[in-house]
């Protein structure tokens, strides 16, 4: 038994142009499949009933709502957990024995198969950080975008927004730590592109990126934040999303949303940088010396060509496949969309006559490194179910016994 993938193909549904403030990778759903039959003889029927039953209701659930029922599905992924992780167990013999499928849930309908349970808690785990990622996105959707211009999201949604994306990276750092180690290397050779560790690195990177932006945007908000805090966030989010890009660099997918991932991560790379010297810039010019003027200039000439950069970037990512609405400017960058330009041009014609003089120094200046506030949440399994004690499991000699009739049976039927 190892893996295989297939396309079947599904009905048309009417195309919905979305607005994109976290990047989501495409929501992979279990397949409809008879675990009860697979799993007959080797454990006890009540228990192989609640796996597959439970795995069913998944399946229902996700394309009945197209993964919009998140609270449902997180409920019973959880407890589908509790019941999986008794597949995984070595003791138990169970570990390469079943084959799971799963389907995208939008699009081709790609399917992907693969007989091995630690693949399973893998889509498991990584469908519920896709999902707590689509929730944090919509904290920072309005409802009705239709025709929108104009984009407002409060300090409440933000606030819920980062702590979501902290939930979903610290499910995403769970399977790179915890299960993708596990995997033999037959079977990572078969998984989809995004649950190789490149991509689930940076997908799990870029929400802590996110998050600092968030952060940031309510920085800007406050009349309270310094100018050092809000220069640390801008310069914390370029570093994560650095550190994102670096994670895809090694992973060869230029097509699709390996692609759009890429120019997402790019967009964002830019905002952030062009955010950190603005900040950066401001504080240099507080300085008493002809050089810290200089040096504030370069600092905002650099910020507002990276704001042209990131523009240009933010309307690749868009139009990319799958397209998406472009978004009207919010949080920080509409504070910045407005300053950057403003401040570049002032503080230019300001200062000019130390720019003709001192043509030497005008060399633009590193921006400071700090260490990475954000991290993961803490993410563990659910305690295994109680059904998995062995010891009260009645007739194993029969229970096996049935299975390879049934076993037999299926050769028979094939001949």
């Amino acid at each position: 038994m190892g893996c295989a993938a297939s396309v079947a193909i599904g009905r048309k549904k009417k195309k919905n142009i979305p607005l994109v403030s976290i990047f989501v990778p495409p929501m992979r759903v279990p397949a409809q499949s008879d675990l009860q039959r697979t799993l007959k003889g080797l454990i006890p029927k009540d228990l192989a009933d609640r796996i597959g039953s439970l795995r069913n209701q998944i399946v229902l659930v996700a394309e009945d709502t197209g993964g919009s029922a998140i609270p449902e599905l997180h409920r019973a992924l959880e407890e589908y957990l509790s019941l999986l992780v008794g597949l995984t167990k070595n003791e138990h013999g169970l570990q390469e024995l079943v084959e799971f499928k799963w389907k995208n849930l939008d699009g081709g309908r790609q399917e992907v198969c693969i007989a091995n349970s630690l693949f399973e808690l893998l889509s498991v785990v990584h469908m519920m950080a896709l999902l707590t990622l689509n929730e944090a996105n919509s904290m920072l959707i309005p409802e009705d975008y239709s025709n929108s211009c104009e984009r407002a999201v409060s300090a409440d949604n933000m606030r819920n927004a980062v702590d979501l994306l902290l939930k979903a990276a610290g499910y995403l750092e769970f399977s790179v730590r915890d299960v993708l180690v596990r995997l033999p290397p037959h079977i990572k050779t078969c998984l989809p592109k995004d649950l190789h560790e490149g991509v689930l690195e940076a997908t799990y990177i870029q929400a802590l990126g996110q998050g600092t932006e968030m952060q940031l945007c309510l920085a800007v908000q406050s009349p309270n934040a310094t100018l050092s805090v809000k220069r640390r966030l801008a310069c914390e989010q370029l570093t994560y999303f650095g550190q994102a890009h670096y994670c895809l660099s090694s992973f060869n997918d230029n097509h699709g949303y390996g692609k759009k991932h890429r120019l997402f991560i790019k967009w964002k790379y830019l905002e952030a940088k062009a955010a950190a010297y603005y900040f950066h810039g401001l504080i240099l010019d507080k300085g008493t010396e002809p050089t810290s003027h200089i040096s504030a200039v370069c600092c905002f000439l650099a910020s507002e060509e990276l704001l042209t950069e990131s523009k240009k970037a933010c309307l690749s990512f868009c139009l990319a496949v799958p397209t998406n609405r472009a978004p009207p400017p919010w949080g920080v960058m509409k504070h910045l969309n407005k300053k950057i330009p403003e401040t570049a041009s002032r503080k230019s014609q300001m200062y000019g006559y130390l720019l003709s003089q001192e043509k030497d120094l005008q060399i633009l200046p590193d921006l400071p490194e700090f260490q990475l506030t954000l991290k993961p949440d803490e993410y563990e399994l659910p305690e295994i179910d109680a059904s998995w004690d062995r010891e009260k499991w009645e007739i194993p000699g029969q229970m096996l016994k049935e299975h390879l009739k049934g076993y037999e049976d299926e050769i028979d039927a094939t001949q």
